[in-house]
């Protein structure tokens, strides 16, 4: 059976379970069998290579033992087994010594992990289908990693925190500009299940990495902070994926809880990738960790306030943001923009069409690209149109690399002089930008006001229109609540 065939299997029989909750529990259950299956798998892998290599878990909770025969325990005995043995001793690991680094992720994903099946003999079906899976044959990880993809798209939902899958079209395309090379320091402040990281794996491998000790130097370059427990579990799974021996640069902590003054020299990176939450709040108190002129509650805006903080001088940066943070005119927005402006070189803003994110949301994003370190002259901005063979983007025709190809053949990134003027491209500068109080939301000039032909067009237009209205009511919904 092929693994997407294995995965569907999977699925089917968890939904037969009474302790089945639904897509997250689904996904959280295959999250841990398919984390201790690689693991098992890499560490026989590790053995080969290195006879002292001991692996972190002890023999009797290595899927080899209690899990590979498809004879083995099961009914009630299996979950007993689970639920007061395996979880219990995996949560507890000893995390001290030189040799912990492996220990100390099994912990982090197992610490907050429950298994939610209940029918022994259901979970037993269960772990043999995993067992199918070879993750040290490279066909089977390649087409799970495919598989994985699909997994994690269907996690996210419209709603939750401002939380959305980012097509994996535009992570490529926003690692692929910004070029990181082998050595620089790179951090996802809000990496979710490490999308823009594994994308800035596959580049630097493809592009820079030619021994085992370049190999070495990517992997002690990643760094990567995700709050919740479930998305932190996927990341690291997707990190093993991925080749990476011990993916401990991803840390369990919410970025903007750290007082802002405490992110010092040695917490800066020369490169960040990232689609930080928006549309939501952080928790009362959180604002409190900033300056005056930063105070929001509002996710998106002290995200871009950190990301100015983290990076060093030269440092570049590539990230998606609401568009109410291009045009409101709050205080705080306003200072935060004249900040960037200021600090950094915002050298291209691309406006993304509104059914980017589609079907997780309908709101209106943008890609910035700047580089800390000199103040901005001029904005080259680029409003990206949905392919003519479709009206919007959709769950069945999602973004694609190949729609951003027009954006790269005009980018030029070795020489920005090289751009021109087109239907889609216009350059602002900043003067301008001051003049009108730091609003960034500057209209199109080369496509002038039209009467839209086409309903889907007017759909669109509406779409964004709403998106804005949506952020002006955030908006007077925070200053509301300063007030009583």
């Amino acid at each position: 059976m092929s693994v997407s065939g294995v995965v569907k299997t999977i699925q089917d029989i968890m939904r037969r379970d009474e302790g089945d909750n639904g897509d997250a529990q689904r996904i959280q259950q295959m999250c841990w069998l398919f984390f201790l299956k690689i693991i098992d798998d890499q560490d026989q892998q590790l053995e080969l290579l290195n006879p002292k290599y001991k692996s972190p878990i002890p023999s009797k909770f290595q899927w080899r033992t209690w899990a590979a025969n498809p004879e083995g325990i099961t009914g009630e005995s299996l979950i007993d087994f689970i639920n007061n043995d395996l979880f219990p001793s995996l949560k507890t690991l000893n995390v001290t010594g030189k040799d912990a680094e492996r220990a100390v992720m099994v912990t982090n994903v197992f610490k907050d992990s429950y298994n939610n099946m209940r029918q022994g003999s259901l979970l037993r079906q269960v772990v043999n289908k995993v067992q199918e899976i070879n993750f040290n044959r490279l066909a089977d990880r390649q087409h799970f990693g495919d598989i994985y993809e699909q997994i994690l798209a269907k996690l996210q939902s419209a709603g939750n925190a401002g939380e959305f899958y980012t097509p994996r079209a535009l992570t490529n395309f926003m690692v692929e500009l910004i070029d990181p090379k082998l050595g620089e320091s790179l951090m996802d402040p809000a990496c979710g299940t490490g999308g823009f990281i594994t994308s800035v794996i596959r580049h630097v491998r493809e592009s820079y990495v030619k021994t085992i000790e370049d190999e070495k130097i990517l992997q002690t370059s990643l760094h990567g902070i995700e709050k919740k427990q479930l998305p932190l579990m996927l990341c690291t799974t997707n990190m093993l994926l991925h080749n990476i021996e011990n993916p401990n640069f991803i840390r369990r902590s919410n970025t903007l809880a750290r007082p802002y003054t405490s992110y010092t020299d040695a917490d800066r990176v020369e490169i960040i990738v990232t689609n930080p939450p928006f549309g939501g709040e952080e928790e009362t108190g959180i604002e409190s960790n900033y300056p005056p002129h930063l105070k929001t509650r509002e996710t998106a805006d002290l995200f871009l306030a950190i990301i100015i903080r983290l990076l060093k001088n030269q440092g570049r940066a590539a990230i998606i943001l609401p568009d109410t943070t291009l045009f409101a005119d709050h205080t705080v927005k306003k200072r935060l923009k004249e900040e960037l402006l200021t600090q950094c070189n915002l050298h291209t803003i691309v406006r993304l069409p509104p059914s980017t994110f589609q079907p997780y949301a309908s709101v209106g994003t943008s890609m910035l690209f700047f580089t800390k370190g000199e103040p901005t002259k001029s904005i080259w901005y680029y409003e990206q149109q949905v392919p003519s063979t479709q009206k919007a983007y959709s769950k069945t025709r999602p973004m694609k690399s190949e729609h951003l190809d027009d954006l790269r053949n005009w980018w030029h990134p070795e020489d920005q002089s090289k751009r021109e003027e087109n239907e889609n491209a216009w350059q602002v500068g900043v003067d301008e930008i001051v003049a009108h109080d730091f609003n960034l939301d500057i209209k199109n000039p080369n496509r002038p006001d039209e009467i839209y032909a086409d309903p889907s067009d007017a759909i669109d237009a509406l779409s964004k229109s709403n998106s804005q209205i949506e952020g002006i009511k955030e908006e007077l919904v925070s200053a509301l609540r300063r007030f009583f």
